[in-house]
């Protein structure tokens, strides 16, 4: 069995990231949530080669730093009791509601709020219900209101199909500006 590789560190257009060589068949980048950037190459991939791949990459590499660095500010802020949260994503829904009050038959949804740490909020049409990620409270709020009307839309369409996009768009002309705040 052979011996793991250590990750080796480097450097690229002022890019250090760390590099390991691996049973892969790409190069592969990821920028880590702690802004750290990690580099996995092909066994016989040449050091220069991961470095020119770095460097091609630069940019995206540092706007991805960015982001994730705004997402830590973000992440720090102590979240409100729940009976707090509900109360505030119950008022941004009922500025979405009427948008929507046609198709729900004039009945708006019931409003939930737990911890959840892969999704946003989630939508369960057989029983009308819309529940709402507790850390989505300290996102900025066009963040927040494009997840409601997000949620809202799988009233008309289940899927994310062109369709849904094209009913999140009616509403909000600027919804993938307000998606990327979530990332």
């Amino acid at each position: 069995m052979a011996a793991k590789k250590l990750p080796q560190l480097r450097e690229a257009e002022g890019i250090r990231y760390q590099v390991v060589r691996s049973r892969v068949k790409n190069l592969n980048l990821r920028v880590r949530p702690d802004g750290t950037v990690a580099v996995s190459i092909p066994l016989r991939t040449t050091w220069e080669a991961a470095d020119a791949f770095v460097a091609e990459r630069a940019d995206w590499i540092r706007g991805a730093q960015q982001r994730q660095q705004r997402r830590r500010a973000w992440d720090q802020r102590p979240l409100p009791d729940p009976q707090t949260a509900l109360a505030h994503f119950i008022a941004l829904s009922d500025q979405v509601y009427p948008a929507f009050a046609a198709v729900l038959g004039g009945q708006k949804p019931t409003i939930k709020v737990r911890d959840m740490t892969s999704r946003w909020g989630v939508c369960a049409m057989s029983k009308r219900q819309i529940t709402f990620a507790l850390q989505l409270y300290n996102m900025p709020e066009a963040a927040q209101i494009y997840v409601v009307v997000h949620e809202y839309c799988h009233f008309l369409q289940p899927n994310h199909s062109p369709a849904f996009w094209a009913e999140v768009a009616k509403l909000l002309p600027d919804w993938k500006a307000r998606r990327e705040l979530l990332k």
